[in-house]
């Protein structure tokens, strides 16, 4: 058994090499332009105290670091999957694990922040976050592989000053649905009590938690914060992210029984004012003592929509960030802070990853709609079956033809040619989903689907093999040309 004080105690000697750093960004290199949303922020005299880099290419990451020398940064990782009970026998665990130590390296990070949520899992793929099973070995597991690439942080990843990120573990969304035994605070908990990592709560994934569980019909939005705070280890929450939320345009603006919104986490859309007064009640929590960092997360937002918002956003909440950075760590024994720290074992049996591993196998099937949902885990999701149903039907089939690359977009002659002889594309997703796949490297969804695309038109049709080979030929092409970063330094070097 690891004790828990000493798991805590290791967490704070890594948190005191983050300085605090206020209000920030959370971007993406690409989408917007980085450098473009940088300088424009500049002209209306806006300095973000940091920003958080999106995965991109290790040279991507390098030019960001030259192009803005005296900017704090920090990674946002993706691809590690560390809920999964398999992810260290994966083959490319350590390439993975190797890839994101040199991307932190390039950027010098202050933290690895990875999201508590897959896009993988025994032998199947999606295209956005599903989140993790909330039970208790689902929770040690979590643990468990965090502590494996923290060492590895710890090894290889080395700062200026001579210490490791810390690794930042962010509560995911809940896109209709939600699958567990425990609740989730208690879940981020038991995560806590062995892994000496840091958490980021993000506000829009909080209200989300509340939208689509059981819990919105019996108390108020703000009783249920007050109450998810208070079982939550909010004393673990280094970062806050706030970002927009919007109805998926595969289900069109509607509400529920409840009159609430049917919204998901949606970083292009505008952040609704319900989050910043969420925002309000989070800051103000006695608990909140280890806070370095609050962002808005705007990846794949306007420029202009980012500058307005960030003004707002600064003018409004820059003193109540200041006061929640500023108080005193000995506020855990000053005003009755209680740690609960669950007892958890950090080895794990291998029976107990075999078990989980079953347990994610029918979670797929049952999110794709192969078997139906059955299991404690599924209990309140079947009570709340219109969520899981919704996603089935209509958000995920729109995520495999249309997220990441509209299919016909992409293979304009094939689709054309497969219509004519009455291949509706619709059956690609079941194609998608038919069966389990050894996953042999990295997680990228895009180069994924022209992979799977390739195969179910030659399937479907075996005569299209040369024209559908030379359009994803072109796509991966252009995929790899467009995932570098060229001109836009020289411009932020002339804005310097």
């Amino acid at each position: 058994m690891v004790e828990p004080d000493f798991v805590h105690q290791d967490f704070r000697r890594r948190l005191r090499k983050i300085p605090a750093l206020g209000m920030g960004l959370s971007v993406d290199v690409y989408s917007p332009d980085l450098f473009e949303l940088v300088n424009r922020l500049r002209e209306r005299g806006l300095q973000p105290g940091y920003l958080e880099v999106f995965k991109a290419t290790t040279s991507a990451l390098t030019t960001v670091r030259h192009a803005l020398p005296d900017m704090p940064l920090a990674y946002h990782g993706e691809g590690l999957w560390i809920t999964q009970p398999d992810v260290q026998a994966a083959p490319f665990f350590q390439q993975d694990v190797d890839e994101m130590v040199m991307h932190l390296n390039s950027l010098q990070s202050l933290w690895l922040n990875h999201e508590c949520a897959m896009k993988q899992m025994a032998g199947y793929s999606f295209g956005t976050y599903v989140p993790p099973l909330y039970t208790q070995l689902s929770a040690q597991v979590v643990a468990d592989n965090i502590a494996a690439v923290q060492q590895a942080m710890d090894r290889q990843a080395v700062r200026a000053d001579g210490t490791a990120p810390l690794f930042l573990l962010e509560m995911p969304p809940l896109t209709y649905f939600s699958a567990g035994t425990i609740p989730i605070p208690d879940f981020f908990r038991l995560v806590t009590a062995t892994a000496p990592c840091g958490l980021v709560l993000d506000i829009g994934h909080l209200w989300t938690v509340y939208r689509y569980t059981a819990l919105r019909r019996r108390i108020s939005l703000e009783r249920f914060v007050h109450e998810f705070l208070d079982g939550f280890p909010l004393e673990r929450v280094v970062e806050i992210h706030v970002a927009g939320l919007a109805c998926h345009e595969s289900a069109g603006e509607s509400k529920g029984e409840e009159g609430l919104p049917e919204w998901i986490d949606a970083h292009a859309a505008p952040i609704p004012s319900i989050l910043f007064t969420m925002l309000e009640q989070v800051l103000a929590h006695s608990n909140l003592i280890s806070l370095r960092a609050v962002a808005l997360e705007v990846d794949t937002k306007s420029i202009e929509t980012i500058v307005e918002e960030y003004a707002e956003a600064v003018r409004r909440f820059t003193l109540r960030v200041q006061q929640a950075m500023a108080r005193e760590t000995t506020a855990e024994q000053s005003k009755g802070l209680t740690l609960r720290p669950a007892s958890i074992h950090v080895s794990l049996r291998q029976s107990d990853r075999q078990q989980l591993c079953v347990d994610y196998a029918r979670y797929a099937q049952i999110i794709s709609g192969q078997v139906p949902m059955t299991g404690l885990e599924w209990q309140e999701a079947a009570a709340e079956a219109a969520g899981l149903t919704r996603y089935r039907t209509s958000y995920l089939p729109h995520e495999i033809l249309h997220w990441g690359g509209d299919l016909a977009e992409m293979f304009p002659e094939t689709c054309r040619i497969l219509a004519e002889r009455g291949i509706c594309l619709t059956e690609f997703v079941a194609f998608w989903f038919r069966s389990p796949r050894p996953i042999t490297h990295s997680y990228d969804f895009f180069l994924l689907k022209i992979e799977r695309f390739l195969e179910f038109a030659t399937e479907r049709a075996p005569d299209v093999r040369g024209c559908v080979q030379l359009e994803g030929d072109l796509l991966r092409l252009a995929y790899a040309q467009a995932n570098e970063v060229g001109e836009p330094v020289m411009e932020m070097e002339q804005a310097r």
